[in-house]
């Protein structure tokens, strides 16, 4: 796995759309970017509007395709998730930007990009705050941003009793992101293999059958089965049906990998939540859990 160069000051870095149109400014992201010392650009799709996308297909496409072949562009930052990056991840020519890796940063949507960066590419990337989510950001949750593309220290311990654990030890590269996103993207060319990896999950605004749903077609398609571990983050904002579906989420989860002996932990930091802490996907982590804390460790 290719880790890309970490950040210094004086650095320039881009903003860029490649899924649903901005609401409101980048005004104060670019503030807190720039009090870390670095150069902020922001592109023409921070701005526009077609439909509910930040402009059309190929504004997007060519918006994200020139921080991507820059070689000045250190970093890009998707200012925002929503729905389009599928839409435009095969009009990008990723030829340039294999042969100087930048940090590319997001989640939700941009689960596309980190999937396509990791499993064709071999380049890790970080799940972690966007722009538009900077206001509502905890602080923590932006100098663990910081820290990531700065390349200081990543470990993380945190405590939670709101859901048993499965206790153990599991050593893997780190991936996945959006449940909702993973699953659309199933036998595409930006899926890739599962096995011996620690998966790290997340969703919001979706149904508990819909959770269901998409688990059991992961489970199906045999991606759960050899898994190193299992981080699960934020499920939020969750809907339920009438009658109940009967489960939380967390039940959901540990119905489909019951069988399996790997580690599985509930509410980590990470997802649709202010205090959105970063995970550099792509790196080989170990995680240790126990029953209410869970801690993961960058290896490499």
């Amino acid at each position: 796995m290719k880790i890309p160069d970490f950040l210094k000051k004086g650095d320039k870095v881009a903003i860029v759309c490649p899924a649903s149109y901005m609401k409101g400014t980048v005004d104060l992201a670019i503030d807190v970017l720039t009090t870390w010392g670095l150069h902020v650009q922001a592109g023409e799709t921070v701005t526009a509007q077609f439909h509910q996308f930040a402009g059309t297909d190929d504004q997007r496409t060519r918006d994200l395709q020139w921080t991507l072949d820059n070689p000045d562009i250190k970093a890009v930052f998707a200012a925002r998730g929503g729905y389009g990056t599928v839409r435009i991840i095969d009009k990008l020519d990723f030829r340039a930007f294999k042969k100087r890796p930048k940090w590319l940063v997001g989640f939700s949507d941009i689960t596309v990009l980190h999937s396509h960066l990791h499993h064709r590419l071999g380049v890790a990337s970080i799940h972690g705050q966007m722009p538009k989510s900077f206001e509502d950001s905890t602080q923590e949750a932006l100098l663990s941003l910081q820290n990531a593309l700065f390349g200081k220290e990543m470990n993380y311990t945190y405590m939670q009793n709101s859901f048993p654990n499965r206790a153990g030890t599991g050593e893997g590269e780190l991936i996945g992101g959006n449940l909702a996103i993973l699953h659309s993207i199933l036998s595409s060319p930006s899926d890739g293999k599962y096995d011996g990896k620690i998966l790290f999950l997340e969703d919001v605004g979706e149904s508990h059958y819909n959770i269901d749903r998409m688990l059991w077609t992961l489970k199906r398609a045999k991606k759960l089965d050899k898994l190193n571990g299992l981080i699960v983050g934020g499920f939020t904002s969750l809907k339920d049906s009438d009658p109940p579906f009967g489960q939380r989420f967390e039940e959901i989860i540990m119905d489909k990998v019951h069988d399996f002996p790997y580690p599985v932990c509930f509410n980590y930091p990470a997802g649709h939540i202010e205090n959105n802490h970063s995970l550099i996907l792509g790196k080989r982590v170990k995680l240790t859990v126990k029953n209410e804390e869970t801690s993961i460790e960058y290896t490499k």
